[in-house]
Parts: C-alpha cells; sequence; structure tokens
C-alpha cells in the first residue's frame, strides 16, 4: 500500500507542478490581456466643460475618462495616470495641450487590447496666445517628457496597399439590369427589387390567362413581399382572361388603377413601393390588332444615398417589325413622266407588296437617292406612290426611278424591366484585403503620372456585394490610376487609408494670421504636434490619424522623436519603441521627425499632404531606424529649412540674409523630399514616395552635426557610413527625381567666404567603408528592387563610391539613372558604381492625362498616341545616363526609347552641357533592346535644344565601353564622339545616327592643372591629326584659382597643347587611369626665354600627402626622353617652335576602377619662370607639320558580331567602306577606288563613277554599274536612268576614280539620291546616298584632291524617323 502510494505521489506531482505552471501562465496572459479601461482601481473622471479648467493628475491619482470634456490643460506627473474609456459614445477631450511628465501615464487601449471606440483629440489655441509657452514643448501639443509614458493603441487597419486594376477616369460601377421575354411567356411578369440597391432579390411569372390559380398565386406573392420593396410589374402577351378578384384588389391596394380594366391583350406596365402607393406609376394600352404597335411603359427614379441612384423601366407592348420590299419599277420616264403609283403597282405584283405601307424610297436605276436628284416630283408619299412629270423638269425630261415600300409584320409580344444604375460611385480592386476600412472613412488615391496634384481623396461607401479585396468609394475618378504591371513596371497606384477611430488633431482658424508663413501660404498653419523627450519611459503610438498637425516653426512636427539616443533595446526599451499605423494628413509641417535618436521603428506610416520633408532625420546622428512599408505623398515645400523652400520662399526668406548674398534657388534650397535620410544607416523597406515638389528619396549628408546635435560624431562620418537596408522602395509622380544620394548641407553661418545661409545645400561625396573608417575595407551601398516611374527630371541620381543597384525598373522618367562618381576625382578611388538586371522603359503604355497644370503634353510611345511627357516635349529622354565615372551596366533591359525628329530619345545618353571628365572604364554589358530602333540605342548630342552649343569639355570628351558588342555590334569596341579626334583612328567607323564613332584603342585621362593665371583656355592637338585639334575650356569657373583640363587619350600617342594666353606658370599632368608602363609624349607650348622646373611627385588622396619621386632634367636630344627613369627624367625644349617635350610615364599599377595607382596619383608638375609681355603661346603653326605622326592603329578593330550572335531581330547595321585615292611610286601616279560592304570588297575598274545599289530593308547588294567619264561629260541619260528604276528605299554608294568630270548635267543624278546641288565636286568623291522620300541622318559625301574616304555603319532596314 505504502508503496503503492508513494509511487502515485511520484508521479503526480509533477503533473500538478505542470498543471499549476499551465494555470499561472493562463492567468497572467488573460491578466496581461486586460483593457486599460477596464483595470481595477481607475476613478471614473467627468472633468465637463472650461477653456480655463487646468488640470493636474498626479500622486498617484488614476483616472478614467469616460465622456467628452474641454479643458485649458492637462498635466500627468508624479504616478498619475489618464485612460480613456473604450465606450460605446464617441468622445472629444480638447485641450491646448497635454503634457506626460516624470512618471505619468496616458493610456488609450493597449496591444491586446485596441481601442475601438471613436475618440478624438483635439489641440486648441493661437500662436498668439497670452499664456505662456512651454519652454520645451512650446504650444498646442502633447508632450512626453523625462520618465513619461506615452500608450495609443487604435484598432487594427490596413495602412496602405496598391490599386490591383486600373481605375480610368469618370469610371465607376454604373451597371443595368435587362430582363425581356417575348412568345411563350404569356401573363404577369413581377420583379421584386431592393430600394437601397437596385438589386433585383427575386421574380416570377405568373400565367392569369391560363388558370385562377394563377391569379391568387400572385395574390399571395405580392402579399408576402416586405414592406419597402419596389415591385415591378409587367403584362407579356396575354394576362386578363383569368384575372381575379383577389389579386385585382391586392394591387389596388398598392396604388393600381389600370389593372381593373384590363382587357384581352392590353399591355399594362407597373411600378410600386410596398406600403406606400403614392410612389405608384402605370400605364395601359389597348390591343390594336395583329397589324398595329401598342405599348405601355413606365418609369421611375429611385435615390440610394450618396448621390447615386437607378432607374427603374418596365414596358409591356405589342410589337410590328418591318421589312423592305424589293425594289419595283413599273414605269419608265417616256411619255409624260414616271408613274410609280401604289395602286398600279397593287394591280402589277398583288402579293409582293402591302396595302398600307409604312415607308417608301425612291432612287433612279443608278442608285441615286431622289433627294439628290434636283428634280421636282408631283407626287412622293407611301400611301399613293412617286410621280415624276417632265413638264416640271428643266430639261423636260425626268430620271427613270425605282421604289420599295416598307411593310409591316404581324405583331409580337415583348416584355421587358430594365434597372440602370447610375451611380457617383466606384469600386477599387485592392491588392490585399482591406481589413478595417469602414463605410464613412476616408482614403486617397496617389498620382500614377508625372504630376503629384492626380492624386484623389475619395469617401468609403457600404458594399455589402464588394469582395474582402474591394471598396467602394463615393464619387468617379478624374484621372487615370493605374492598377497593373505596365511594360515590366509596377506602376499601381497606392491607396492610402486616412481615417481611424482615434483621431488627433490641431484646431484651426479660418485664414493665416501673425507670422511669416502667411507670405507663403492663406491658411493657418499652427497646428497641434507631439514631442518625445530623451528619457522617456515608454511610447507606442499607433491606429491613429492626425489632421493638421505641426506648425511652421522648428521644433514642432506631428511627430517629433527628438535627441532621445537608443529608443531600442539598445537603450534598454523593450519592447522597443515604435510608430505604427498613422495617418497623417493635411500637416503643416513634416510627418515624422526622428532627431539625434536611433532604432525607432517607424511602419505603416500614410503621411499625405505635407509640408517640408515628410519622413525627416534631421542632423545625422540618428542611425539604425526603420522605416517599414511608409508612404509619403503630395509633400510640398515649407518654410524652416533652405531644402524645404520653393524657389520663392528660397529668395525672399533668404534675401539679404548676408551683405551681397543672392539666392540661387535650384542649387541652395529646393529640395523638398518625401524621405529626407542625414544619415545613411537607417532602413528603408518597402516605402513609397508617390509625389513630391522636388524628390521622393533623398540622402543627404552633414559633414559635421549642428545645433542639439553638435559634437555627436567626426567631421565626415556619415559619408563613409554603409548603408542600412534599401529594399523594395517605389518613387514616381516627383518633379526633381525619384532617389538622390548626393549633396550636403552648410554646417557654418552665412560669412564672407561663404555667403550662403546656414544649412543650404552644397556639394558632398559619399563613400561607404567598413566602420565608416575610409582606411578599411570599402562597403557598397546596395539599392534593390527600387522602381521609379513618372519623375519629371530622373528617376534616380546617384553620386558616390560603391553605390550598387540591382533589379530596379526605371520608367517614363526624363533621364531613367544617372551615376556620377566624386567629381573629377572620385573621392573613394578605387570604387565604382553599377546597375545589373534592371528594366529601363522609355515611354510606357501608361501614356497619363493631360493638366490645366502640365501643359507638356505631345505625341511619343510606339503609336505615336499623345501622352504627358517629362520636362519638355522635345526633352531628350534618356534610359541609362553616362556621366564620368566608372560605371558598369550589366545585363539590362532597355525598352521603349524611340527617338522622333524633333526629340533625340536614346537608351543610352550623355548628361547634357557637361564641364566633367569622361571615364573610359565606363563597361557596358550584356545588354537587350526592346522596341529600340537601331538609331535609339545611343546618342551623343549635337548642338540644339536641351544640348546648346556642345562646347562645355565633358560634351567632347564622352566614352564608354562596350564590353561584348551587344550595344554596338562589335565586341569590346569603345563608343566616342564622332569628332574626338584625340580617341579616333584610321579604321574607327562612323555611326551616323548616334553622333559617334566605333573605335579601339587602350585610352585614359590626364588630368592638365593651371594656375598663374587658372582663366585659360586649352587647345590639344594629337600628332596624327593636326587639323583636328581639341578646345578645352576647363572644368572650373574662370574665376578659380586654379583651372583643370580633363582630356581623355589614347596611350602610345604624341600629343601638343597651346594656351589662348601667356603659357601658365605653373602646370601639373595628373596621370588619371594610367597603368605601369602607360605613357604618351607631350609637348607643351611656351613663349620663348622660358625657364623650367619639373619634377615627378605622388599624391595620396586619402592621408593628402604628396611625396617627391623624380626630377625632369634638360636633354638636348629629343630621344633621349625616352631612357628615364622614375627618379630620374628628362625634359626637351625645342625653343624655335616654343615646345617643351615631356614623356610621362606611370611607374605603378593600380588596381581595375582606380583612377591612380595603389600609391597614390603620379603627377608631373612643371613650374615655369615666363618672361613678361608674352603673346599667347599657341605654337601649332610652328609645330606642324614639322610634328606630325602618321596615324596608326595600334589596337585592331574588333570583327562585328556574326548574325548568329545577334538578337533574334531583323535589325542589324550594315558596315560599308568606300574609298578614293591616288598612290604615288617616284613618278608613277596610280588611282585606286573601291566600296566594301559587310567585309566584301568590290573594286572600281574604269575611270568615273561606280554606283552600288543596296536594298534598304535587307542589306542586300541589288547591283553595282560603272559610268565612264566620257558618257558624263556626254549626255547622262544611262547614269539617270540607272538611279531613277531603282526602287524606292535603295541604298546608293557611290565612288569616283581617275580625274572625274566634276562639272556637267550628270550631277543632276545625284540630287535624286540625296546630293547637295550646290557642292562642288573634286576629282575624289565618295557619297552614301538615299533614293527615297527622306532624308537618312547618314547621308554623306566626302570630297578631296587625293584622298575621299567613308567608314560607317547604315541601320538596316532603313525606317524613316517620325517627326515630333
Amino acid at each position: 500500500m505504502m508503496k503503492c502510494y508513494c509511487c502515485c505521489r511520484c508521479h503526480t506531482a509533477p503533473r500538478l507542478l505542470l498543471l499549476l505552471m499551465g494555470l499561472l501562465a493562463t492567468l497572467h496572459v488573460t491578466q496581461a490581456a486586460v483593457c486599460p479601461d477596464k483595470e481595477p482601481g481607475l476613478q471614473p473622471w467627468t472633468p465637463g466643460h472650461s477653456e480655463a479648467h487646468r488640470v493636474t493628475i498626479g500622486y498617484g491619482r488614476r483616472v478614467l475618462l469616460t465622456s467628452s470634456a474641454t479643458v485649458h490643460s492637462i498635466e500627468i506627473l508624479n504616478g498619475g495616470k489618464l485612460v480613456i474609456a473604450d465606450t460605446g459614445r464617441p468622445i472629444l477631450l480638447r485641450a491646448k495641450h497635454i503634457l506626460i511628465g516624470s512618471r505619468g501615464e496616458l493610456h488609450i487601449g493597449s496591444p491586446e487590447c485596441p481601442y475601438k471606440g471613436n475618440l478624438t483629440i483635439s489641440l486648441f489655441g493661437r500662436a498668439d496666445d497670452a499664456d505662456i509657452e512651454h519652454s520645451y514643448f512650446g504650444r498646442k501639443y502633447i508632450g512626453v517628457g523625462t520618465g513619461g509614458t506615452l500608450e495609443v493603441h487604435g484598432a487594427k487597419k490596413l495602412s496602405w496597399t496598391f490599386l490591383n486594376k486600373t481605375l480610368a477616369p469618370g469610371e465607376g460601377n454604373d451597371n443595368s439590369y435587362h430582363f425581356e421575354r417575348g412568345w411563350g411567356n404569356r401573363g404577369i411578369i413581377v420583379h421584386v427589387i431592393d430600394p437601397s440597391t437596385g438589386n433585383v432579390l427575386h421574380n416570377d411569372r405568373f400565367d392569369t390567362y391560363r388558370s385562377k390559380d394563377e391569379s391568387r398565386r400572385l395574390a399571395q406573392y405580392v402579399g408576402a413581399v416586405e414592406e419597402g420593396m419596389i415591385l415591378a410589374m409587367v403584362v407579356n402577351d396575354e394576362g386578363s382572361n383569368n384575372l381575379e378578384d383577389t389579386a385585382k384588389k391586392a394591387l389596388s391596394k398598392m396604388g393600381s388603377r389600370e389593372l381593373t380594366r384590363l382587357g384581352f391583350r392590353h399591355s399594362w406596365s407597373f411600378i410600386t413601393v410596398k406600403g406606400d402607393s403614392s410612389l405608384a406609376v402605370e400605364d395601359r394600352a389597348i390591343y390594336q390588332g395583329t397589324k398595329a404597335s401598342s405599348e405601355a411603359k413606365s418609369s421611375r427614379i429611385f435615390h440610394t444615398g450618396y448621390g447615386e441612384h437607378f432607374t427603374i423601366t418596365t414596358s409591356s407592348q405589342w410589337v410590328q417589325e418591318a421589312e423592305w420590299t424589293e425594289w419595283f419599277d413599273r414605269d419608265d420616264e417616256r411619255g409624260s413622266g414616271d408613274w410609280e403609283k401604289l395602286s398600279d403597282l397593287h394591280k402589277a405584283y398583288p402579293e409582293r407588296l402591302c396595302s398600307n405601307p409604312l415607308d417608301m424610297e425612291v432612287e433612279t436605276h443608278d442608285g441615286i437617292p431622289a433627294n439628290m436628284t434636283g428634280e421636282i416630283f408631283s407626287k412622293n408619299d407611301q400611301s399613293y406612290g412617286f410621280v415624276c412629270l417632265n413638264k416640271d423638269q428643266a430639261d423636260g425630261l425626268c430620271h427613270n426611278y425605282r421604289v420599295r415600300f416598307l411593310c409591316g409584320k404581324l405583331v409580337r409580344p415583348q416584355a421587358s424591366i430594365t434597372v440602370d444604375t447610375l451611380s457617383n460611385s466606384s469600386i477599387l480592386e485592392l491588392a490585399d484585403e482591406a481589413y478595417g476600412w469602414r463605410a464613412g472613412d476616408r482614403l486617397v488615391v496617389a498620382s500614377t503620372d508625372y504630376s503629384m496634384h492626380q492624386a484623389e481623396e475619395f469617401d468609403v461607401l457600404p458594399c455589402p456585394a464588394c469582395a474582402t479585396n474591394q471598396v467602394k468609394v463615393q464619387g468617379k475618378p478624374v484621372f487615370v490610376h493605374m492598377g497593373e504591371e505596365v511594360d515590366g513596371v509596377d506602376m499601381r497606384a497606392e491607396v492610402g487609408l486616412l481615417s481611424r477611430n482615434i483621431l488627433v488633431r490641431g484646431e484651426m482658424q479660418p485664414t493665416c494670421y501673425g507670422t511669416e508663413a502667411c507670405k507663403f501660404f492663406s491658411f493657418d498653419t499652427f497646428g497641434g504636434h507631439i514631442k518625445v523627450e530623451k528619457g522617456f519611459r515608454a511610447v507606442h503610438f499607433e491606429g491613429v490619424e492626425m489632421q493638421h498637425m505641426g506648425q511652421q516653426s522648428m521644433g514642432h512636427y506631428p511627430v517629433h522623436f527628438h535627441m532621445n539616443g537608443d529608443v531600442d533595446e539598445q537603450g534598454g526599451y523593450n519592447p522597443p519603441t515604435y510608430v505604427k499605423d498613422l495617418s497623417i494628413h493635411h500637416t503643416f509641417s513634416r510627418c515624422v521627425t526622428v532627431h539625434g535618436s536611433n532604432g525607432l521603428l517607424v511602419k505603416d506610416i500614410v503621411g499625405y499632404d505635407a509640408l517640408g520633408h515628410c519622413f525627416f532625420t534631421e542632423d545625422g546622428p540618428e542611425e539604425r531606424n526603420t522605416f517599414d512599408h511608409c508612404l509619403g505623398l503630395m509633400v510640398k515645400a515649407g518654410t524652416l529649412l533652405p531644402s524645404d523652400r520653393d524657389s520663392k520662399m528660397c529668395r525672399d526668406i533668404t534675401y539679404g540674409a548676408y551683405p551681397g548674398y543672392v539666392a540661387k534657388p535650384r542649387q541652395d534650397c529646393s529640395a523638398t523630399s518625401t524621405f529626407w535620410m542625414a544619415n545613411p544607416n537607417n532602413n528603408l523597406i518597402n516605402c513609397a514616395a508617390a509625389g513630391s515638389e522636388e524628390t521622393g528619396f533623398w540622402f543627404i549628408f552633414h559633414h559635421v552635426p549642428t545645433g542639439p546635435s553638435e559634437g555627436m560624431y567626426t567631421p565626415g562620418r556619415t559619408e563613409h557610413t554603409p548603408m542600412g537596408k534599401f529594399i523594395n522602395n517605389r518613387a514616381h509622380s516627383n518633379y526633381r527625381a525619384g532617389m538622390i544620394l548626393d549633396n550636403g548641407v552648410k554646417t557654418t553661418e552665412a560669412n564672407a567666404k561663404d555667403k550662403r545661409p546656414f544649412l543650404s545645400l552644397v556639394g558632398a561625396r559619399y563613400g561607404p567603408h567598413e566602420d565608416a573608417d575610409p582606411f578599411k575595407p570599402r562597403v557598397p551601398a546596395l539599392i534593390h528592387h527600387f522602381v521609379a516611374y513618372k519623375n519629371e527630371d530622373h528617376g534616380a541620381w546617384l553620386r558616390g563610391g560603391d553605390v550598387w543597384l540591382d533589379d530596379c525598373q526605371f520608367a517614363d522618367n526624363g533621364i531613367g539613372l544617372t551615376l556620377a562618381s566624386g567629381g573629377t576625382f572620385p573621392d573613394d578611388d578605387g570604387s565604382r558604381q553599377q546597375v545589373q538586371n534592371s528594366l529601363f522603359v522609355g515611354e510606357s503604355a501608361n501614356r497619363g492625362m493631360p493638366m490645366p497644370m502640365h501643359s507638356i503634353w505631345g505625341p511619343g510611345g510606339t503609336d505615336l498616341s499623345e501622352r504627358s511627357l517629362p520636362r519638355g516635349v522635345n526633352f531628350p529622354i534618356r534610359g541609362m545616363q553616362i556621366y564620368d565615372g566608372p560605371i558598369n551596366v550589366q545585363n539590362c533591359t532597355f525598352r521603349k526609347y524611340i527617338a522622333l525628329d524633333g526629340r533625340h530619345t536614346s537608351a543610352f545618353g550623355f548628361r547634357l552641357n557637361n564641364s566633367w571628365q569622361s571615364c573610359p572604364n565606363n563597361n557596358v554589358t550584356d545588354i537587350t533592346f526592346d522596341d529600340v530602333p537601331l538609331t535609339s540605342r545611343v546618342f551623343f548630342g549635337e548642338p540644339g535644344p536641351w544640348f546648346n552649343q556642345m562646347q562645355m569639355d565633358g560634351d567632347k570628351t564622352t566614352i564608354f565601353h562596350d564590353v561584348d558588342g551587344s550595344v554596338s555590334e562589335y565586341p569590346g569596341a569603345f563608343l566616342v564622339k564622332e569628332d574626338n579626334w584625340m580617341l579616333r583612328h584610321p579604321d574607327c567607323i562612323d555611326v551616323p545616327d548616334w553622333r559617334a564613332a566605333i573605335c579601339s584603342g587602350h585610352y585614359a585621362q590626364i588630368y592638365v592643372q593651371t594656375r598663374q593665371p587658372a582663366n585659360l583656355d586649352l587647345t590639344m592637338v594629337k600628332n596624327e591629326y593636326p587639323e583636328r585639334p581639341l578646345r578645352l575650356v576647363g572644368a572650373l569657373g574662370k574665376k578659380n584659382h586654379y583651372q583643370q583640363f580633363q582630356p581623355v587619350v589614347a596611350l602610345a600617342k604624341g600629343y601638343t597643347m597651346h594656351w589662348d594666353q601667356a603659357a601658365p606658370a605653373e602646370v601639373t599632368i595628373w596621370l588619371i587611369n594610367f597603368n605601369r608602363g602607360d605613357w604618351i609624349n607631350v609637348g607643351i607650348c611656351y613663349p620663348r626665354g622660358t625657364a623650367f622646373t619639373i619634377i615627378s611627385d605622388i599624391h595620396n588622396r586619402l592621408t593628402k600627402e604628396t611625396r617627391k619621386t623624380g626630377v625632369f632634367m634638360r636633354t638636348m636630344d629629343r630621344d633621349k626622353m625616352g631612357h628615364g627613369h622614375q627618379a630620374r627624367g628628362y625634359y626637351y625644349w625645342e625653343e624655335d617652335t616654343g615646345l617643351l617635350f615631356l614623356k610621362v610615364r606611370a611607374h605603378n599599377d593600380k588596381d581595375d576602377f582606380a583612377f591612380c595607382s595603389v600609391k597614390g596619383c603620379e603627377r608631373v608638375k612643371i613650374k615655369a619662370v615666363i618672361p613678361k609681355g608674352s603673346p599667347p603661346s599657341n605654337c601649332m603653326a610652328q609645330a606642324y607639320p614639322r610634328h606630325t605622326e602618321m596615324p596608326v592603329v595600334d589596337v585592331p578593330m574588333p570583327k562585328k558580331l556574326p548574325q548568329s550572335k545577334l538578337p533574334d531581330t531583323s535589325e542589324h547595321f550594315l558596315e560599308i567602306r568606300l574609298e578614293s585615292y591616288n598612290t604615288r611610286f617616284f613618278h608613277i601616279k596610280e588611282d585606286f577606288a573601291f566600296t566594301e560592304v559587310n567585309g566584301k570588297k568590290i573594286y572600281q575598274s574604269d575611270d568615273g563613277v561606280q554606283l552600288t545599289a543596296i536594298e534598304g530593308h535587307s542589306g542586300k547588294v541589288l547591283e553595282t554599274k560603272g559610268f565612264r567619264n566620257s558618257l558624263l561629260m556626254g549626255i547622262p541619260a544611262q547614269i539617270d536612268n540607272f538611279i531613277s528604276n531603282l526602287k524606292e528605299e535603295t541604298i546608293v554608294l557611290v565612288t569616283s576614280k581617275g580625274r572625274l568630270a566634276t562639272r556637267g548635267t550628270w550631277t543632276k543624278a545625284l540630287e535624286k539620291i540625296g546630293a547637295d546641288p550646290t557642292v562642288k565636286l573634286k576629282d575624289k568623291m565618295v557619297f552614301v546616298g538615299f533614293k527615297g522620300s527622306f532624308r537618312p541622318d547618314w547621308l554623306k559625301m566626302v570630297l578631296d584632291d587625293s584622298l575621299a574616304k567613308i567608314h560607317q555603319v547604315l541601320p538596316i532596314p532603313i525606317v524613316r524617323k517620325n517627326s515630333l
């Protein structure tokens, strides 16, 4: 027994313990889930209504507000606690401020027990109130002080989502119900209709012709219909035969007056509302027999509320249909005229027409209607017939006419009931279940066009029939809102819920008053605000609507975390601090401000119609904050910071800020952004910037923190801080850009040296490194799945070190993407920027809509349809804009970039009006083109609108490397500007449509820095092409203390440099992108009598240290220049030409993407003593032809990709080469000419001209024919006939040989294929012509006395470019 008992106890004890623990856990959970207003010990509190009542809740007092109240203020401190009761009645709490001080608590709901009622906290007061404002919180606020707790938890609602179906202008849920019956459906048909929706609830038919039982069933049926329901009734065919009194009385009670008189086959229609016979409408029509129509028709409009209504129409009728007879011509025009009388026709054709026609048609035998002949008719009537008398006609003779008649068939019954819903509502199809959205809520649908002002607000209506992802809203859209992927880009409009069951609002005055802001705003901008002080105990704020919050004064924002330090677990906050599921709309200063605070979670926020930056990190010390699934739209300029201001505010506010300062709004201000990130180490995930006056996402850099944040980090730290997560964000409908990573703010006050105001925009460079230490390894900033569309200027402008984009989408932006380095030098040398696996769309199927405020509307897209456009109708839209570099573009698709005559759209383009460098290490590979003509793949620019004169240095030196030939069809080729002879060689191939040339070579750069003077221009000449100099004006302003010229050069070549003034006293040549052993020879022009000191050094740009590496000694033997070494080099001073010759060579290796070597930037520094009064140092006349060199191709041109490796498309380049030249061997002179098409040469055998015809669609050579000089000097019929007989759209290649007959009428034949009629021919001529109705860009003629040459590609098939 004992053993057994003990054994039982041994097993039972653990079970009891487990049970007890479970019970305790359950009790704990239950206790934790108690709603705040149900906690024991709370004292009911009803303070009443007095704006003078100052309330203090303290010393352990715990109160429960159970009804609406108005007080002056509420202060909760010293253990005080205020809880808002969750009752079935709305509560309105009005106060000037609510201060939650030390150990004070305010609770509204909890995470486990969200507040379900309707609560409004209304903050009242004016900026000029007599009350003394709080030194920290100011006025009109909810303030959480040190030790304070704020717990607000509203009802769970979906914050925002996307449209899942496009909403078109005026589109709603208009629909109609139509019921129709004919033969076989005899009797009385009844419909029961819901008066609130117009939906048909039930219908039935009662054959009251056949049976009295059906009549009694009808009476029972209408008797069972619920009061207030609509009944719609019609008779079809016959319904009177067995209609008895019970049915008649039942319907008479409902308002019928005609049913008691219903006779055989009478038509009858009836509409009524059961229980309200005054609304009845009815009609009856007597049967007219088998050959006449009759109809009874009733109609009534019913209003359902919210501006919606529906119309019920009932129709009961006998329908007589009709058909035309054949044509009859019994008589003709002979005799007295043409008589086609009905009586005569009946006799002639007794079985073929009716006795009483409904209509008649008359025409001549040629088919001309009688009323078109101009003749006069005696009779023209279906009951009599047609008579035309010859005597009535001007020419005495009628036409011969024929007639036909419209005859009615036997009648048939037809009954119909129609419900037309004409609603002022729309159904929104959403991407997610609209949980928590209720009738009466308000929402906003974002713009999906360029203008953010196409965002529209709607009120939610009841919709029992809607699916869980549908909502019904009042009104219909004015603009189109996309709800689908367009051309591979997700362009779905965001839909944000503005309403919450808890509302915190500011009470506003009707107009602006008494503040500086009134210069810019007509409305009151002194709203409420919530501010959280350092050392708070807990803040969790969710499920709240905030309206009219924020003030146009510093530090007073709708939600403001101010200098709080770490607010997550690192700061001891568990659970971590958060603001979630907020709607912040019609705000007067920002949405959520994070200042000097870290680790805050900002999630599911909708910020709408805000002044100034919406989601705002302030000074730069803010890190580890997460913005998750936040939406901002309609973000407008504010007055607080220069970056908030628009142009007018910038000028007006900063005018005279410092003596002599003149505002430059687009440089100093104008940066209003939806997300303003002052430190890159913050997380942005699933966020949308759906419309700002300037930019969606802007990463800005504070070199040092300012204001209260001063000293919180070392200078320059944020410029090197790695970026947090940037994943799955989107930006559209912004003016300047979807995203910018660039610039800093001025952290010093205005002064004589820099007159710009404090916190104006300035330059800054981003180079992320491990631990924000530039001496540690680089850490790339990763931008993943960013979507940018319909941004006026840029989809994204990103400047910095390693910034890498992956799986991004850019569409309908003025410029899709620009990756900018750190300026003339990348601050983070060795870094690179890249975009891969991404999609660029030029002009998508989202055509947008015209707006009165947005007048840029014109043709575009693949079908040239009208559409909204960025910047200007002729703005050169570009997908990838190549600026400086180095960049890498890999595995990207470009879609729908189509240039027009007058608009230079291109997939790849270059920055306009560019003064900076262009890097030869800009690499492009694995590119796919879809709906991009060959002619629109690349455009290097030409003088004209937007491009100006193309005279800035960067405009002239553009280059990129087509690594695999996926752009040009020539793998490994470099694409250069067509007229840059610094980079060209004899085998380069022109691409006229691109204003480019395809070249090969080893390329690098030199930076030529000049001092004393710095305001001069440089002319640089490649010795192989002295007749093609490159004039550079410098990258810097002429007032700068030094100047810098940045040409791209071909290595292992010779160059000379010349000046428009006396040569500078100091010239420094930086070797950029030179690898070990790379060199060029340079001759620099100086005045005679100049003395030189020349050294070499190496400059470490990271440590800012410079180390001398060698000296240059003068040599009298120019060949000795090539025998120097790093410690000792040689220069040659050729005083008779004025040229100082140097061989500049790199002695150190460099990393792949570095500008300089691993040891630093190698330089040659020349200091010269220039004789006073020296003239401009231009030695070109003395230097050439003395130093002219034979052009040499150092790197063979790549072979064109074979057809098998080209994309599966009919488009390709046709390579052509034409040469006409003579050679001389001693006294023997020979002439040669040939045409080469895709590598196949066709030699010209005879003197004269040779024409080669190529089919313009396929590129196939059709025919080659020569015309001797003897024929050209005679009658040129043969060449003229040859050209005339060619088909349209034929390419014609022309070469000449021998001494060409340059005059004569034969030259007119060349004009037929595009030759300029005013041109004067020379002995050597090559010409690419075209026979067709337009002039392609690639038409070209070269004339010379000894050598004429064209080497270019033509786009096949030849397609005419559409005009703008």
